[in-house]
């Protein structure tokens, strides 16, 4: 999952679970991060890890890739626009061999595919509960930039909970259900 701090952080758990992927994959057992968790991915297989040109905090919208991968993974979102939930000041760059699945104006690796691995820059696995503790947690971050349009107020992301959260429900349920299959071997 997610996480305050950076991939880059000098910690000493990071080239562990790095191993950890990089073993994962090598066995072809199916590996799923999001936001810190797609960074480590990213890292862990030849990635870059780097400050993303604004941050993002609050809904947003993400275009999902029109080709053959992204269609297996996005199902009916493969060309279309998805909501998605956002916190993060960081991105990755595509590994070596990855498919970059969903992508959006300020952050152009939101996803990606390798082989049956799934690695998010994106948060779809939120809950009301979730933003609402994010929101009290850190609000103040999301205050301080909430004036770009990349970035919303705790309010705003806590008001559009009933709204939005059930449209990314429909993305998270696709991408979920495409990642399990390949779990069955």
């Amino acid at each position: 999952m997610g996480g305050p701090m950076s991939v880059n952080d000098p910690l000493p758990w990071i080239e562990p679970v790095c191993a950890l992927i990089r073993d994962a994959v090598a066995k072809e057992v199916p590996v799923i991060g999001h936001c810190l968790g797609g960074q480590l991915m990213s890292k862990a297989l030849g990635g870059r890890i780097t400050q993303n040109p604004v941050k993002e905090i609050g809904w947003s919208m993400a275009a999902g890739e029109d080709n053959l991968l992204a269609k297996h993974w996005l199902g009916p979102f493969a060309g279309q626009h998805g909501t998605v939930f956002q916190w993060h000041g960081e991105t990755f760059s595509m590994p070596t061999g990855a498919t970059r699945l969903l992508a959006n104006g300020h952050c152009a690796n939101q996803m990606f595919a390798l082989g049956p691995h799934l690695g998010m820059q994106c948060h779809v696995e939120m809950t009301p509960e979730m933003i609402a503790k994010w929101c009290e947690q850190w609000g103040d971050e999301a205050i301080s930039i909430a004036d770009q349009p990349s970035a919303q107020t705790p309010e705003a992301m806590v008001a559009e909970i009933s709204e939005k959260l059930p449209v990314m429900r429909q993305l998270s349920e696709q991408l979920y259900s495409v990642w399990i299959k390949s779990l069955a071997r």
